[in-house]
């Protein structure tokens, strides 16, 4: 049963770099069929300018041969880059020899796809390039994640600055906080309001004891 679409998930983006027209809006056709939202440039330079957007396709289909920068160039480029997320490169190309395999990985494509194209394998090239995009993207929040709880864990192992007399905590942003509400933002604690024996007496003599 299909989803609503207001529960259908986002189609991934896809760059489609090619300098021929015919093959260019072939292949936009065929990856839009298959559920990929495609954004095509018919040269290398667009290419890249593309890339250099912090909204750019993570996963990206270039051609070998293209004015400007050829698909290799821009392999080596991006993977020359400091980026946030990675980038899933596809070179299709109508060389097969060992030599240009070579050339192709050392500039940094992932995968390679040979002239003329086949649909059902470009298909599964791409949803293996997709795999690994999200599985990346997913280790990445979870890093971040990691990341954030051992910056609160030093916090609270660190030097805290507390008040002799009320007791409350300065925070980083030198405002000072109820104890409760220091560790609460900073962990998983709940706290609940009681008293304590001593205070039940000091406070509250003249009540029953149990």
């Amino acid at each position: 049963m299909a989803l609503p679409a207001t529960q259908m998930a986002p189609r991934t983006r896809v760059l489609l770099a090619e300098d021929e027209t015919v093959t260019r809006r072939l292949l936009e056709a065929q990856m839009t069929r298959f559920g990929f939202e495609v954004l095509s440039v018919a040269d290398g330079l667009s290419a890249w300018e593309v890339l250099q957007s912090p909204d750019a396709p993570s996963l990206v289909v270039l051609d070998w041969n293209m004015p400007g920068l050829d698909g290799p160039d821009i392999c080596r480029r991006l993977r020359s880059s400091v980026r946030n997320s990675y980038t899933y490169m596809l070179l299709v190309t109508a060389r097969n020899a060992k030599s240009d395999v070579v050339q192709g990985l050392q500039a940094g494509a992932d995968d390679f796809i040979s002239k003329p194209v086949d649909p059902d394998e470009l298909h599964a090239r791409l949803r293996t390039g997709e795999r690994i995009v999200h599985l990346e993207q997913t280790l990445g929040r979870q890093v971040k994640e990691l990341q954030a709880a051992a910056e609160h864990v030093r916090e609270l192992q660190g030097m805290i600055p507390i008040c002799m007399h009320c007791k409350r905590i300065r925070n980083q942003e030198q405002i000072w906080e109820k104890v409760e509400t220091y560790i609460e933002q900073r962990s998983d604690a709940k706290f609940s309001h009681a008293l304590c024996a001593e205070c039940l007496e000091q406070h509250y003599p003249d009540t029953e004891k149990p």
